[in-house]
C-alpha cells in the first residue's frame, strides 16, 4: 500500500479515477482509517472530484465504517450537487450484512434531495429495506412510487420471497401481469425462490415452464439451480437428480451446490457424495463440498467417513472459513464466532443463554444433533453423547 501511495503523491496532476482507486485500496486493505482520511480530503477539494463511484466505494466497506462516518459521509453529499442516478448507484452496494442505520442515512439523502418520486432511486430503497429485513419498509416505498418499471415490480416480489413471503410474492407477480408489464428473467428468480421456500412445487415447475413457452425466456443456470433446490426442499431428490441429468446444457457449480445443499438438508449419502465429487471437478479449491459432506455423513452417524471426508479436506490445503453472527444494538455493531469468549460481555451473554436453554428444556424442547460435528482424525474413537 505505501508503494501506492508513493505512486499517487508522485502524481503531478490527479483526477477522479487517482482518488477512488487510492481510496478503494486502502477499503480492500482493511484499512478504513486511511481510506476514510483520503475520502475527507476529495470532500474537501470540492465537486469536480466527487463522482458516484468515489461514494460507492466508501460505502462498500460496510459496517467497518461505523455510524459516525456514514453520517459525515452523508452530511457530504448533502452539501454537493449530486443527481439521483448518485444516489441510485450508492444503494446498489448494500447487501444482507449491511446496517441499518447506513440505509436509513442514505434514505434521509433521498428526502433531503427530494428524490422520492425517482424511481431508480426508489428501487434501490426497496432493495436496501429488503436486504436489511424491513419488508414493511419496502412495501411503502413500493406503494409510494408513481410510475412502477419492471425493476420496482421485481425489486417487491424479490423482497417477498426473500423475507419467506412466497404467497404474496405470487400474488402481486399476478397484479403485475394485470398491469401489463412483462416479467424478466429476474422475475422468475425470485418466483422460483419463493415456490422453492413454501413448499410450492407445482406452482414452481409451472412458473419454469412459462419461461421459454408463454415469455420467451431462456433460462440462466442459476433458474436452474433454483428448480433443483425447490425439488430438493421438497425432499425429492431423485426429480432433482433427473432434471440435472435432462438439462439442455452442461450443470455448473451453482446447480450441484443447489444439490449438495438438498442432500445436506436430508441426510442422503448416496447422491451427497456424487454431488460434491461433481462440485469438486469445477472448482477444487472450495471447501464447503468436503464440509457439506461432513454434514451428511454426521447426521447419518457414518463418522468414519465424516472423518475421511475432513482428512481429504485438509490433504487439499483447504479449511473452512470461520462463521460469523453479528447484530446491531443501539448503533453498535457486535460480531460472533461459536463459543466465542472475546466479546466484553461475554460472561453475562452467556449466562442468559443458559437460563434461556433451561426454559427451552422445561418446555418440551428436544435439540436435534443431527449436525454436530466433532473434529476428528480418522483413527479416533467416536463417542456421541
Amino acid at each position: 500500500m505505501w508503494d501506492a501511495v508513493k505512486v499517487f503523491d508522485d502524481m503531478p496532476k490527479r483526477d477522479t479515477v487517482s482518488w477512488n482507486s487510492i481510496i478503494s485500496s486502502f477499503l480492500s486493505n482493511g484499512d478504513l482509517e486511511m481510506g476514510f482520511k483520503y475520502f475527507r480530503q476529495i470532500v474537501g477539494l470540492g465537486i469536480d472530484q466527487i463522482d458516484q463511484a468515489t461514494f460507492t466505494t466508501v460505502l462498500s466497506a460496510g459496517d467497518g465504517l461505523g455510524f459516525l462516518r456514514v453520517n459525515e459521509m452523508v452530511h457530504a453529499l448533502s452539501g454537493i450537487d449530486i443527481d439521483p442516478n448518485m444516489v441510485s448507484a450508492i444503494l446498489g452496494v448494500f447487501g444482507a450484512d449491511t446496517s441499518m442505520a447506513f440505509g436509513q442515512q442514505i434514505h434521509s439523502l433521498v428526502i433531503k434531495k427530494r428524490f422520492g418520486a425517482n424511481t431508480y432511486v426508489s428501487n434501490g430503497l426497496m432493495n436496501m429495506y429488503s436486504k436489511c429485513g424491513t419488508l414493511e419498509d419496502s412495501t411503502k416505498v413500493f406503494q409510494r412510487i408513481p410510475q412502477r418499471n419492471s425493476v420496482s415490480w421485481n425489486s417487491i416480489i424479490a423482497a417477498f420471497a426473500r423475507l419467506g413471503d412466497g404467497l404474496k410474492a405470487i400474488q402481486v407477480y399476478e397484479e403485475m401481469l394485470s398491469e401489463g408489464i412483462e416479467p424478466t428473467d429476474v422475475t422468475f428468480l425470485s418466483l422460483l425462490h419463493a415456490c422453492s421456500h413454501v413448499g410450492l412445487v407445482d406452482k414452481g415447475m409451472e412458473f419454469f415452464e412459462s419461461m421459454s413457452k408463454v415469455h420467451r425466456i431462456n433460462p440462466r443456470m442459476e433458474h436452474y439451480a433454483c428448480v433443483v433446490d425447490m425439488l430438493g426442499r421438497a425432499r425429492l431428490l431423485s426429480e432433482a437428480k433427473d432434471f440435472v441429468d435432462k438439462l439442455p446444457v452442461k450443470p455448473r457449480i451453482l446447480v450441484w451446490q443447489a444439490l449438495l445443499g438438498a442432500c445436506a438438508i436430508h441426510g442422503d449419502s448416496e447422491l451427497g457424495k456424487y454431488a460434491a465429487e461433481q462440485l469438486l471437478l469445477l472448482a477444487p479449491e472450495n471447501p464447503a463440498p468436503y464440509v457439506q459432506l461432513a454434514n451428511i455423513f454426521s447426521s447419518e452417524g457414518k463418522w468414519r467417513d465424516r472423518a475421511m471426508a475432513i482428512k481429504r479436506m485438509k490433504e487439499a490445503g483447504l479449511a473452512k472459513e470461520t462463521g460469523i453472527s453479528w447484530i446491531e444494538i443501539e448503533k453498535n455493531v457486535h460480531s460472533f464466532v461459536v463459543c466465542d469468549p472475546m466479546h466484553p460481555l461475554a460472561d453475562s451473554i452467556y449466562s442468559v443463554l443458559a437460563q434461556m436453554f433451561l426454559q427451552l428444556v422445561d418446555e418440551g424442547y428436544q435439540p436435534d444433533k443431527r449436525f454436530i460435528l466433532c473434529c476428528l482424525d480418522q483413527d479416533e474413537e467416536v463417542a456421541i453423547p
